[in-house]
């Protein structure tokens, strides 16, 4: 490289501080500059000006009126996720070289959870971390098809991912959380209530009207269809629902049957008129894991945030 080019670049280097690039991920992921003034905490001219300086550093617009709004252009798209990475890499430098003292980290933590947990982990997660860690921030982002939480944890916009599954990825590093009998959830009137599924024969259970998650992509089977199928059998989903939260309401008011883990189906015995059936096909455990990658194994707060994960899973197969 020419030496003075060379010489260009470090002098527009210089320019750019940790504060310059806070700003510019921030407007881009608000699309706004006066919502990104409230994020930061600053008044909306200073941002303006920061924003100018971006802008001439660029060479580039990077946020341009769209309507009523604004959108980045393609430079400026190109620049969240580099701006996002600087930004982890400067928030996990000196906490990991002093170790992470919990009281006083600044610190994000992402995950990337499975709705098919225990309703109360996640509350009790974040109060855990938010006790011991007050000046952290907690982003929870939902476990789908659409997420491809190898990349996301590689790339680190996720620091771990929590799930089920009933062969976990081998290219990651896996903790156990717990595993749970499979069982039904069914109305508290449901015939079945009264007279079981109709003998040894799991005809009965297989014709009955079932509800399941949404299919992930066209064609996929969830963990219990999978495992039903290698049983050769297959049961009548009349309901699919994106929303694991609102089967147990839909189950409590119709003839529908919800089969998962027994302690998910726990939680609401006694809130929603449902009882628990056990399932006459004898099916493998639900096994729950956190999943993280070699990036984040050895930093002490990503250590730390699994240490809390393993402790709320713990706490709750006691209560």
């Amino acid at each position: 490289m020419d030496m003075g080019v060379q010489a260009k670049n470090q002098m527009m280097f210089d320019k750019i501080d940790l504060h310059l690039i806070r700003v510019l991920n921030t407007v881009l992921t608000e699309r706004s500059v006066s919502r990104a003034a409230i994020r930061l905490g600053m008044y909306q001219p200073a941002v303006s000006a920061a924003l100018k300086r971006l802008r001439v550093l660029a060479g580039d617009p990077i946020l341009v009126r769209s309507g009523a709004g604004m959108v980045p252009t393609d430079a400026g798209l190109r620049m969240v996720e580099p701006s996002a990475s600087i930004l982890r890499a400067a928030g996990m430098l000196f906490s990991d070289a002093r170790g992470f003292e919990p009281a006083t980290a600044e610190v994000t933590f992402r995950l990337a959870a499975s709705d098919y947990l225990d309703p109360l982990f996640l509350p009790q997660l974040v109060a855990q971390i938010k006790t011991q860690a007050p000046r952290c921030r907690i982003d929870i982002q939902p476990l789908s098809a659409e997420s491809d939480y190898r990349s996301h944890l590689a790339q680190g916009q996720v620091d771990i991912v929590i799930g089920n599954w009933s062969e976990p990825p081998e290219d990651l590093h896996m903790g156990r959380l717990f595993g749970d009998e499979v069982v039904c959830l069914v109305a508290q009137d449901h015939p079945a209530v009264r007279r079981g599924w109709g003998g040894a024969d799991p005809a009965g259970w297989l014709e009955a009207e079932h509800i399941a998650p949404g299919a992930t992509h066209p064609g996929a089977k969830g963990v219990i269809d999978e495992q039903l199928a290698r049983l050769g059998l297959a049961r009548n989903i009349t309901v699919r629902c994106p929303h694991f939260s609102l089967m147990p309401a839909m189950v409590a008011s119709s003839l529908l049957v919800m089969t998962t883990g027994r302690q998910y189906c726990e939680r609401f015995v006694g809130v929603l008129p449902v009882t628990i059936l056990p399932c006459p096909v004898e099916l493998p455990r639900m096994m729950y894991y956190q999943l993280w990658h070699e990036r984040s194994h050895a930093s002490s707060a990503a250590k730390w945030l699994r240490g809390c994960v393993k402790s709320v899973a713990s706490s709750l197969r006691k209560t």
